[in-house]
């Protein structure tokens, strides 16, 4: 699991001050490049070797409203990656009170420019592996 902290946005919120429900994709997606960041694997990087991961499928639970100025905490997690797909889940949390704001899951697929799915090569897909079993095993024993 990723963690990502951010602080509500006032631009985020709508006129009754409460997040628009549109913002938890955005903050998936935060989560998401930070997990691929944190395991070896740039956007930029992808994106100069011609390939794209848009996504097929997504969903998200409200469970409790976040208002402006809150604390957030996006925590991502890989759950399924094969050499054509990748799958992840969030949870948004408010960590002052342990509130679970909302829960979600991502699929991407990955692609050509031109939308042709493509084999992830091994130099990412390694990478992403890696981060995958680390979060089937769980955190090290000290």
């Amino acid at each position: 699991m990723v963690p990502v902290k951010n602080r509500v946005r006032f631009v985020e919120t709508d006129l009754m001050g409460v997040v628009h429900h549109s913002n938890y994709f955005c903050w998936f997606e935060m989560g998401r490049v930070e997990y691929m960041r944190q395991a070896g694997v740039l956007i930029t990087d992808l994106l100069a070797a011609g390939i794209v991961f848009p996504i097929s499928d997504v969903s998200c639970k409200y469970r409790a409203s976040a208002k402006f100025d809150d604390n957030i905490t996006i925590e991502t997690t890989l759950v399924d990656l094969s050499k054509v797909k990748m799958i992840f889940n969030y949870r948004v949390v408010r960590p002052e009170d342990g509130t679970l704001l909302a829960t979600g899951s991502t699929k991407n697929a990955f692609s050509d420019v031109n939308g042709k799915i493509v084999r992830l090569p091994a130099q990412y897909f390694d990478l992403l592996q890696a981060a995958l079993l680390k979060e089937q095993i769980g955190p090290a024993d000290e």
